[in-house]
């Protein structure tokens, strides 16, 4: 996002702890990603994004889930299973890690640029990208959907991503 925009823009407090059945596995986390979704892209992430397992059902999904806070340097606090075994991360690990070290370091300018476009427009289901997990192998995203996370107050809060596509790069 664009530096002066990154100051409107505070950071949730979000519950960054793992999920399981206590916290309906980041059932606030999840409603706020397919709220968000559904608001701005006019169609559901989920099928019946209503059931009241949406949790569970989020966290399981068959595709990658991926969101970060509205920090100056951004954090992701949601990752799904997907999303964490393409990463190469366990829950705690992902939910520490600045979002830009999941790109590399050529790619990282690249991926601002994608960030400020989201910011401007709401959202964007075009991205194509490389990215690194933690166990150092490289894949490219293909045809993500980036979007904003905006709060019931209208606050924006982070930014979430979703892809089902990708292919390793040797």
């Amino acid at each position: 996002m664009p530096a002066n925009d990154s100051a409107a823009m505070t950071a949730a407090p979000f519950d960054r702890s793992e999920p399981d059945a206590g916290n309906g596995f980041q059932a606030a986390s999840a409603r706020l990603i397919v709220a968000s979704h559904s608001r701005l892209l006019h169609r559901d992430l989920l099928p019946d994004d209503a059931a009241d397992d949406l949790g569970r059902r989020l966290y399981g999904a068959p595709f990658i889930v991926l969101a970060h806070d509205a920090a100056a340097d951004p954090i992701f606090f949601y990752a799904n299973l997907a999303a964490q075994e393409l990463f190469a991360m366990s829950w705690r690990e992902i939910v520490r890690l600045p979002s830009r070290l999941s790109a590399e370091p050529l790619a990282r300018e690249e991926r601002q640029r994608l960030l400020d476009r989201v910011a401007r427009e709401g959202f964007i289901d075009d991205y194509g990208g490389v990215r690194i997990a933690a166990s150092g192998e490289r894949f490219r995203i293909c045809g993500a959907t980036v979007w904003n996370l905006v709060s019931e107050a209208a606050t924006s809060v982070g930014q979430a991503a979703s892809f089902a596509t990708w292919e390793p790069l040797r």
